[in-house]
């Protein structure tokens, strides 16, 4: 019994010894994670100034071609799809406050700021399937066009004009859908493009051990 009893109290402090160690690698892969999260915001914010405005050329309010959307796409493929969808939201409140965001009141704040660019992340489904990735960036560019289809038959349905873009009367979706698509439709085609042009470049797109 003596004996039994000692291998027990063996294994029990032995089991104690590798709990921590075993902790260990979960630990350092959130804060690799968070660290990537962090970096890729940063880069999002920095190309946020980088920027043709379109939005503001047809009576609107805001939207622009510009390359933000690749680093949050990167960073869902490499975490998974709730980091993506939250640093996407991150990164939309930050733009919005640090890069002259453009908004009529809190709600639209919200849709296009926020829920808007956390539907980028939606990139995260695909996460570690690299050579998906463009369809990934189609479906968090779309998600976001959605977003910013709804903010403008909602929020901003209040602005419709009498005549936009050459079409007379323009009912609200119509609007909504050609308005927003002015600067999506590009900003598309820029992602999925450029998230092509990445594969070829496999440690970018690497997730680390």
């Amino acid at each position: 019994m003596d004996h039994i009893t000692d291998n027990m109290e063996q294994y029990t402090a032995s089991e104690a010894v590798q709990t921590p160690l075993q902790e260990k690698p979960q630990k350092r892969s959130t804060v690799r994670i968070l660290v990537e999260g962090g970096i890729c915001i940063a880069m999002s914010i920095a190309l946020s100034y980088l920027k043709i405005p379109i939005g503001m050329e047809f009576g609107g309010f805001g939207g622009s071609i510009d390359l933000v959307m690749i680093p949050l796409i990167i960073f869902a493929m490499r975490s998974n799809l709730g980091w993506g969808v939250g640093a996407g939201l991150v990164f939309g409140v930050l733009k919005f406050i640090f890069a002259n965001g453009t908004a009529i009141n809190w709600i639209s704040i919200i849709f296009d700021y926020g829920v808007a660019y956390a539907m980028v992340g939606l990139a995260g489904v695909f996460h570690r399937h690299f050579k998906l990735m463009p369809l990934a960036a189609l479906l968090g560019c779309l998600a976001r066009f959605a977003i910013h289809f709804l903010s403008g038959v909602t929020v901003y349905a209040q602005y419709l004009p009498e005549e936009f873009m050459g079409v007379d009367k323009p009912s609200v979706a119509l609007y909504s859908l050609l308005y927003n698509g002015t600067y999506m439709l590009p900003n598309t085609v820029i992602a999925v493009a450029v998230c092509c042009l990445l594969l070829a470049m496999p440690k970018i797109l690497k997730q680390p051990e």
